[in-house]
């Protein structure tokens, strides 16, 4: 990989897209031209043989116009059998598309500000943010002017478009860190400082957060920085990892290898050969972590006016539905949608007296601001349906999941579970109450999907990955696994006491013996 990037700039790879493939079709494309697509936004779909693609939009700290909610539903209608996914990074994600339908779909992106490119591949990928940014009351700072200048700084810049690896970079001033600080390459949290007997609005650093099969916890710089000063250090630190970053072996070359290798001390230290000195931490000010959760009706920083945010149930929608969310963000509010790392959505600005009515609209009934428990609080990859990596389905499994645990259970506080086809972690199961990783379990039928089940994750403080637990799980047996498993804490936990701190109450062997129980109780039934 890392030869066939000095032979060719990933970006160059739109070009060719766009005058050579989509002309003569997905036959004309050389194998090793497909790495390379990714640098458009573009991956092959499962099966790779039928000809099919995947495609992201960046939407950067997840803000959408009317406007652009509008061509993205259209593109989906026309040529993506009118599917539309949210990812855990607010982007907008298609399935079933052809290389000839390329080229119109990057037109038409483009002409309403809308971009593929660099959503995939070796390079600044989506920066992700605080999607309420501008609205919110728990901000000390609006991130959105930030997160743009910073994508346009690094959008289709060849100056970083070979980097050793992905790398993702997470931007808020909330106080609540709804974009998940801890497990990106570079993050930007809100803190304050007293400078020369003044008390200045700023952000603390982080480098080397990850998931992947070795997930990592970004640690924080001995730094502080200015909101005026983001965009340089950012590019400080991004040259660091092209510079430095490990491009040996690819599985070792994410930034967070690098951060463990050298530590936050020397890491600051190149880093401030770069960027030159910056004044020494403040105070943070991350207060907990909502972890990226808005759904229901909402006070925003201006008065009289809310946000409401629906739950999109496992990530998927439709053509149809964006167009209906695009007029009712007209009707209702200033014409504004908010992707969220939830796979959800926001309607924005709506002045309180239409709140009422805004909730009485049909497509409410299914993206409802009120979801149940369970369904609220769910996270789906993309799973074996699309994803080539994928070893096990999962949006469906979660579906149903989560709908045998809202008829079975009754809980008053919610209990996030995250699901993913393969260890690669789009799903960001490691920072679940309940994490599903999918794989093979060999059993008298044969090879069947099945799940490891990890508990007790978190991104409250420094933040804490979730531990697995021994044994799968069959499919077939997951949905009632997992309600045992939540009524025992449900039984055994004290009052008002969340998930993640009954797992560090009573330890994960206790929850070891539970899990045996249950499978026990499944075989022998």
């Amino acid at each position: 990989m890392e030869q066939l990037k000095l032979k060719q700039d990933g970006l160059d790879i739109i070009d060719e897209i766009i005058h050579i493939y989509s002309n003569k079709g997905f036959e004309s494309i050389p194998e090793e031209k497909f790495s390379l697509f990714k640098w458009a936004g573009v991956y092959q779909q499962r099966p790779k043989k039928d000809g099919y693609f995947m495609l992201r939009i960046r939407i950067p700290t997840g803000i959408l116009t009317s406007g652009q909610a509008r061509v993205i539903a259209e593109l989906a209608q026309e040529y993506g059998r009118g599917l539309i996914d949210i990812t855990t990074r607010q982007a907008v994600q298609y399935h079933w598309l052809r290389v000839e339908n390329l080229p119109d779909i990057f037109r038409r992106l483009n002409e309403v500000g809308l971009y593929t490119y660099e959503a995939c591949g070796d390079c600044p990928r989506t920066i992700i943010g605080n999607p309420l940014a501008g609205i919110d009351p728990n901000e000390l700072v609006d991130t959105s002017s930030i997160v743009k200048e910073l994508d346009e700084k690094f959008r289709l810049n060849k100056e970083f478009s070979n980097l050793p690896r992905k790398y993702k970079i997470s931007i808020s001033a909330s106080v609540y860190n709804p974009a998940h600080a801890q497990i990106n390459d570079l993050a930007f949290t809100p803190a304050v400082k007293n400078i020369n007997g003044e008390e200045v609005v700023g952000f603390h650093v982080w480098v080397g957060g990850g998931l992947s099969n070795r997930p990592h916890l970004a640690r924080q710089l001995d730094l502080f920085v200015r909101p005026e000063q983001v965009v340089d250090v950012a590019i400080g630190v991004t040259k660091v990892f092209r510079d430095y970053g490990y491009r040996q072996k690819r599985h070792r070359a994410r930034l967070k290898f690098l951060v463990a290798d050298w530590g936050t001390e020397k890491f600051l230290e190149v880093l401030t050969e770069v960027i030159g000195p910056y004044p020494s931490r403040g105070e943070d000010r991350t207060i907990g972590w909502n972890a990226g959760y808005f759904t229901g009706v909402h006070p925003q920083k201006q008065k009289g006016f809310s946000y409401v945010g629906l739950n999109v149930p496992v990530g998927r929608t439709s053509s149809e539905e964006f167009f209906a969310l695009a007029d009712l963000a007209d009707r209702y509010g200033s014409g504004t949608l908010r992707t969220v790392n939830t796979q959800n959505i926001i309607i924005s600005d709506v002045p309180d007296e239409k709140v009422e009515e805004l909730l009485k609209e049909p497509l409410l009934k299914r993206l409802t601001p009120f979801p149940k428990t369970f369904e609220g609080y769910a996270v789906s990859c993309t799973g074996n349906e699309f994803c080539n990596l994928a070893l096990t389905e999962t949006k469906g499994l979660m579906k149903e999941v989560v709908d045998y645990l809202d008829a079975h259970v009754q809980l008053d506080s919610p209990v996030r579970i995250h699901i993913n086809g393969c260890p690669n972690s789009c799903g960001q199961q490691q920072i679940a109450d309940i994490g599903l990783m999918g794989g093979k379990s060999k059993t008298a039928r044969g090879m069947v999907e099945s799940y490891t089940i990890s508990v007790g994750g978190h991104l409250l403080g420094e933040g804490r990955f979730n531990t697995q637990l021994k044994g799968r799980v069959v499919k077939d047996h997951v949905p009632f696994v997992l309600k045992e498993l939540i009524l025992f804490y449900k039984e055994n936990r004290n009052e008002q006491e969340r998930f993640t701190q009954f797992v560090e109450r009573v330890g994960i062997e206790v929850f070891q013996t539970e899990l045996d129980r249950i499978l026990g109780q499944v075989v022998s039934s």
